[in-house]
């Protein structure tokens, strides 16, 4: 039988959807790491900096100390003074080499050649003092050790005495334009990395409006022809010959599906006893996996460290029937170390027919990207520097937890209603017509449940409310959403007609902590009713979301900080804090939660 036109266009729709997706994940990730390219090119100029400004303090110091030592050598009682004589020719020698370093550079202590005009301005004219002042006192020393000329050393040490006070002020101006241009180069990092922000927003906000949004729309219309083909499925129930002919569409549509998820997400299913009954192609070219490796167990194909075999299989064991999602590190044959976000989705067959679906991501990349930074906090010795740094480490951490929650959301919740709607869909038995038209009636509602997860999925990308009308907006659009969505009763007060716009950094951070609280209330507390209250005063804004769900012990959940709910209330405190804000959390068990954020305006 030839293709049908529809199958046709849906093929096409799926490879277009397909490229679309590659090219929004590879434009966000080439923009990352071309920013921290430039993020760590521009730190790498300003590690010499507090050096530099340490040693050309240090130059005033050991002139300070020559000028002493010559004192009281020229003062002192013993007619050979050999240790002190030493110690000043060691003094005079450690100062020359400094200042050396310091006027024409040094490959060693990475001291650079080039200067600015005005320092090379200062040290020429800092040159002829401190040449003097070197020139004395060697002749000085010379004098002492040969006992010669000592109607000399007076005027020596007069000179000394005159141009080392000259060369001190003339070393603090060189310290302080050190200290000028060190703030300046902060200055320009600073805005680079507002640029950088900006951009990166730009570009989120463009995939949004040009690919996400528009593959959504496709995404709409391909589940409507699907329930279009539903409906009449059930007006020819009847007929063998037609729901046969609408079972091979499904079976095309089906494998179109098949088609999309083997070259896009890594997972695999396999059996409890470990073994495996189907490896995607995605996950079989990571794994190097081959039909001559099937004899092997899941976890000996995933990694060769046999430690790692044995906690894979413990998982697999302990947690088959309730499933189990984290992080994992794996060894592959070619002893590259990879890091996965792995879930699995306990999947019951028939009766007491179990399989395990699993689903990873790929986050080495991102693991790398935070040992990296971790090395340079330990390398960097100043602290303006290591507080750049941190908060550099936590934008990137907040990016990527938001983006690894939205995943979590497809993958758990919408990977596994086409899971069912795949196993679903091959059980049909066109011979008994009452339950194939019962399994329909199913897989009619379990299509609404994935147009469901789909729309809530988008919704909590960046709403287009925030950046056009501000925070106000956004969360009355908010609380409406969720309220539709959910079946719950949220609303929204502001309370003194608050409508000023904020700093968009700002403005994000109080959207997501409110997204945040709204959802625990509706994931952990069980709550019907959510009030959403916003008010503010000359120099506060107020944000409180109360809920009449079960409450919690606030003790009990911050000591259980590896907890799903424990991390939560951390990252909350860790976002708000961001902003210069406070979060005040009061819940009792049994009668509700009220949490408040503060954020100076």
């Amino acid at each position: 039988m030839k293709k049908s036109n529809l199958e046709v266009a849906e093929k096409i729709t799926f490879k277009n959807l397909r490229r679309l997706y590659f090219f929004a994940l590879w434009t966000i990730a080439i923009t990352v790491i071309l920013s921290q390219l430039l993020i760590q090119y521009n730190l790498k100029q300003q590690l010499s900096d507090s050096k530099i400004i340490n040693i050309s303090g240090k130059q005033r110091m050991l002139s300070q100390r020559i000028t002493k030592e010559v004192l009281i050598l020229n003062f002192v009682s013993d007619a050979s003074p050999k240790k002190e004589i030493a110690h000043l020719r060691s003094l005079l020698s450690l100062w020359k080499i400094n200042q050396d370093a310091l006027e024409n550079g040094s490959d060693s202590l990475s001291f650079p050649k080039e200067k600015s005009e005005r320092l090379k301005q200062l040290y020429l004219e800092i040159k002829p003092n401190f040449e003097a002042v070197v020139e004395s006192t060697e002749l000085f020393l010379l004098n002492l050790e040969q006992k010669s000329n000592p109607e000399v050393n007076p005027k020596l040490v007069s000179v000394i005495l005159k141009n080392e006070s000259v060369f001190l002020s003339k070393m603090n101006e060189i310290v302080s334009q050190y200290d000028i241009e060190a703030h300046e180069k902060v200055t320009e990092q600073r805005k680079t990395e507002y640029w950088i922000f900006g951009f990166t927003l730009l570009v989120l906000i463009l995939e949004f409006f040009f690919i996400f949004k528009p593959t959504n729309k496709k995404i709409e219309k391909l589940i409507a022809k699907l329930l279009s083909s539903q409906k009449k499925a059930l007006k020819l129930a009847y007929d063998t010959e037609v729901i046969s002919e609408i079972k091979e569409n499904s079976v095309k549509e089906l494998k179109s599906l098949n088609y999309a998820m083997e070259n896009t997400l890594l997972y695999c299913r396999i059996a409890p006893d470990g073994s495996i009954i189907h490896v995607g192609e995605k996950f079989a070219k990571l794994l190097n996996y081959t039909k001559f490796s099937s004899n092997k167990t899941f976890s000996q194909v995933l990694t060769v460290d046999e430690k790692e075999q044995r906690n894979i299989d413990r998982i697999i064991f302990e947690k088959q029937r309730s499933g189990w999602q984290g992080e994992i590190k794996i060894l592959n044959r070619e002893d590259q170390t990879i890091w996965l976000d792995l879930s699995m989705v306990p999947v019951m067959i028939k009766k007491d027919e179990l399989e395990l679906l699993i689903v990873c991501f790929n986050i080495t990349e991102r693991k790398k990207a935070q040992q990296e930074v971790e090395r340079l906090n330990i390398e960097n010795s100043t602290e303006k520097i290591n507080q750049q740094k941190i908060i550099s480490s936590k934008i990137v951490e907040n990016q990527e937890n938001e983006q690894n929650r939205i995943a979590k959301e497809i993958h758990d919740g919408i990977g596994q209603m086409l899971t069912g709607l795949k196993f679903s869909l091959e059980s049909i038995n066109l011979d008994d017509k009452e339950k194939s038209a019962q399994k329909i009636e199913y897989l009619k509602k379990l299509s609404l449940d994935i147009i469901k997860g789909v729309r809530t999925a988008t919704f909590n990308l960046m709403p287009p409310e925030l950046s056009d009308h501000g925070i106000v907006s956004s969360l009355s659009k908010l609380t409406q959403e969720l309220s539709k969505l959910t079946g719950k009763e949220i609303l929204f007060y502001n309370k003194t007609d608050f409508d000023q716009r904020l700093d968009s950094l700002i403005e994000i951070n109080i959207y997501r902590l409110t997204q945040e609280a709204i959802n625990n209330a509706i994931k952990y507390a069980e709550s019907t009713h959510i009030i959403v209250q916003l008010s503010h005063s000359e120099t506060l804004l107020s944000v409180i979301v109360d809920d009449n769900g079960k409450g919690f012990d606030k003790a009990a959940v911050e000591k259980k900080r590896n907890s799903e709910s424990g991390m939560g209330l951390l990252f909350m405190k860790e976002r708000i804090q961001y902003i210069n804000g406070r979060a005040f959390i009061n819940s009792i068990p049994g009668e509700g939660t009220r949490i408040t954020f503060n954020i100076p305006i």
